[in-house]
């Protein structure tokens, strides 16, 4: 029982974090180990900059107002 509450808390809080950009470092680190054993996993602080770059555009504005 205390085992699927607590993947019940896992499921949310993973939703909850997409919904608002927040992106998964255990999933990245779970995929990159089951893909790509020998490549190097970038830290949470680089991955977290990477997501937030490709989300949002490195630096440039992405509208018609410049």
């Amino acid at each position: 029982m205390f085992r699927k509450l607590k993947q019940v808390a896992r499921f949310f809080r993973q939703s909850a974090q997409s919904m608002v950009g927040v992106p998964d470092y255990d999933n990245y680190v779970a995929l990159m180990a089951a893909k790509s054993p020998g490549e190097p996993v970038m830290t949470y602080e680089a991955f977290f900059r990477e997501r937030q770059e490709a989300r949002f555009g490195r630096g440039k504005c992405n509208t018609r107002c410049c």
